[in-house]
């Protein structure tokens, strides 16, 4: 079948937003779709444009398992420099998505390479300060599956142990340790017994104190509701401690928490943690667990996170998300989330 397409000069939109451009209500995707230096061909009901002429295309043709996920928000200039730069060929609107009030379109492309094209694209995120996504074969929102995140500096905004680190005044000690094991240059397991040893006696009333002020991150009670009402499975895996997630999840209706447990005698922190360590690889295997248990298809599990303790978790996942994560979870990861909430997740769903 043929679809009938319009070509329009660069130059009359350049500058412009997506959202400005196209009439996005007016979208039935896939629609063809051809982008250059000298302008886009696509279908005339995203455009008022006179001068249609006919273009071969079939449903068919937008099966692709990449696609570039993009905000109305961004402009037509910076849309062309990802194309160009990441060298992808954009060829059909796969979706056009208006979730959580937030409108992301999702192009069929092309790509050579994909790992070297998402690596080029975190480049190109921090440079303009855009979200953007390259995936392939993704979860669908809409079908049950199960997400995993980690706590500190991701569900929370803040690093737990170096708060209570601060509370049992070790705080600058401990808060070096931390940043050495987030940027994977100390071993997790070594950098969390040696943290913990130096709030040996500090008493337990300081884990309340932490406890009453959880500052939960942007977008996360919204991306938990969306993802509830199609029937996910969501969990907290952290390196930090029960005592936090236990009590997130209560508060949030998390399904499952795995974290490490503080020892605690006659009211005081001994130093020491109960039990093996939730380091990388027990993160990992709490997916899988819950996959397991809930039947859910590993085409249907997502983790993220936003240290290099979760790059084994990122790894196992269909579906590895960096949350404003460090440089070596961005270069390792499906996607990123870097200047919004939590929420922005469900746009990079299927």
């Amino acid at each position: 079948m043929s679809v009938l397409c319009s070509q329009l000069s660069f130059n009359d939109f350049a500058t412009q937003s997506l959202e400005q451009t196209l009439q996005l209500n007016a979208i039935t995707a896939p629609l063809p779709f051809e982008l250059s230096a000298q302008g886009i061909i696509c279908a005339t009901q995203l455009l008022k444009h006179e001068d249609a002429f006919a273009f071969p295309f079939t449903s068919e043709d937008a099966e692709s398992s990449i696609e570039l996920v993009v905000f109305a928000s961004i402009s037509w200039q910076q849309l062309n420099q990802i194309a160009q730069q990441c060298a992808i060929t954009l060829f059909a609107v796969n979706a056009i998505n208006t979730l959580l009030d937030k409108t992301s379109i999702r192009f069929a492309i092309a790509c050579d390479n994909i790992k070297t094209a998402r690596q080029t694209l975190t480049a190109i995120i921090a440079e303009h300060q855009l979200e953007a996504a390259i995936v392939e074969n993704v979860p669908a929102l809409s079908q049950p599956g199960v997400l995993v995140m980690d706590m500190d500096s991701t569900t929370i905004k803040i690093e737990c142990i170096d708060e209570i680190a601060a509370l049992a005044g070790v705080g600058e000690e401990v808060a070096k340790v931390t940043e050495l094991a987030m940027q994977g240059e100390l071993d997790f397991a070594q950098s969390l017994h040696q943290r913990v040893a130096t709030l040996a006696d500090a008493p337990e009333s300081i884990l309340s104190q932490v406890c009453e002020h959880l500052p939960l991150m942007d977008g996360l009670e919204q991306l938990i509701a969306e993802l509830k009402q199609h029937g996910w499975i969501i969990a907290i895996a952290s390196g930090g401690f029960t005592y936090f997630s236990e009590h997130l999840k209560v508060q949030l209706g998390l399904d499952q928490t795995f974290a490490n447990t503080l020892e605690i005698v006659d009211g005081k922190l001994t130093g020491k943690v109960l039990g093996d360590v939730v380091d990388a690889q027990a993160k990992a295997d709490s997916l899988a667990f819950l996959a397991n248990k809930h039947g859910i298809a590993h085409a249907q599990t997502v983790a993220m996170g936003d240290g290099a303790n979760d790059l084994t978790m990122m790894a196992a996942a269909q579906f590895g998300v960096a949350f404003e994560a460090k440089p070596i979870v961005q270069q390792q990861a499906d996607a990123s989330i870097n200047f919004h909430g939590l929420d922005l997740l469900v746009h990079w769903l299927k």
